[in-house]
């Protein structure tokens, strides 16, 4: 058992999200229980996640898509209110992290992913931003991109959508970015890469797909992000001693 004070702290030195400019509030976001024995960990803050939660009797929700993004109605109502009374009504607190979730070197959804597909991980192209958010690597042996598709399904245990550049050429150098990074597609390409995978599609990524010759498969928002919080909560239960599960809660997108 640890404080929820202790715990954030070590939280916030692994991950460090002063350094990012995020679309909502990293680190603690709902106040809970002042001591932590049980952590569940999930990808989205969702109600089917947090009945989980209650079911299981967790201190603590840790997440990659948290609550309050900029932008979005400010009023605690209707999904809003009954998501955050089953928080509070069972003194679970709530911990979410989103970009510095995704660019960690070690419990990152984007390094883990890379490595759960069997790449050898290069690194970040984007590393002079200090954000670490487009990944690159390699494949052992070089493949058709209907080939890589097979994979990622394989691994993903998701059917990816694949747009295939023109060209019809072998996938050797690959970059990837997890959910919806679709549109760093123009900078994969830029980089010399022979393909991108990312979570989401829009309709101007088929486009630029084939236009700017490279091979692109969107892979699921969801499915990309499986990982970070997972590790994230797997770590803090060797560092700390707390009980931690993963509840993958399905999601399509």
């Amino acid at each position: 058992m640890i404080s929820c004070e202790e715990l954030v702290a070590a939280c916030n030195r692994r991950l460090s999200p002063e350094r990012f400019q995020d679309y909502t509030l990293n680190g603690l976001q709902v106040e809970g229980r002042q001591r932590v024995s049980r952590v569940m960990s999930g990808v989205t803050a969702c109600q089917e996640l947090l009945d989980e939660a209650v079911a299981w009797k967790a201190d603590l929700v840790l997440v990659h898509h948290g609550y309050f993004w900029k932008n979005e109605p400010v009023a605690v109502t209707g999904m809003k209110r009954r998501r955050l009374a089953t928080l509070l009504n069972h003194d679970i607190g709530l911990l979410a992290y989103h970009l510095p979730l995704d660019a960690h070197p070690e419990l990152g959804n984007n390094v883990l992913l890379g490595q759960h597909l069997g790449f050898e991980v290069a690194g970040c192209l984007d590393d002079d931003t200090g954000l670490g958010l487009l990944w690159h690597g390699e494949l052992s042996t070089p493949m058709l991109p209907g080939d890589l598709a097979t994979l990622v399904s394989e691994r993903m245990q998701r059917t990816p959508l694949l747009i295939e550049a023109p060209q019809g050429h072998e996938v050797r150098r690959i970059a990837w970015c997890t959910g919806g990074a679709q549109d760093m597609i123009t900078a994969a390409a830029e980089a010399g890469m022979d393909a991108f995978i990312s979570g989401e599609i829009s309709e101007r990524t088929t486009h630029l797909a084939r236009e700017l010759g490279i091979h692109y498969l969107a892979a699921g928002h969801h499915a990309t992000e499986r990982f970070g919080a997972r590790a994230l909560g797997q770590w803090l239960g060797k560092e700390f001693g707390v009980e931690h599960r993963f509840v993958d809660i399905d999601n399509p997108a």
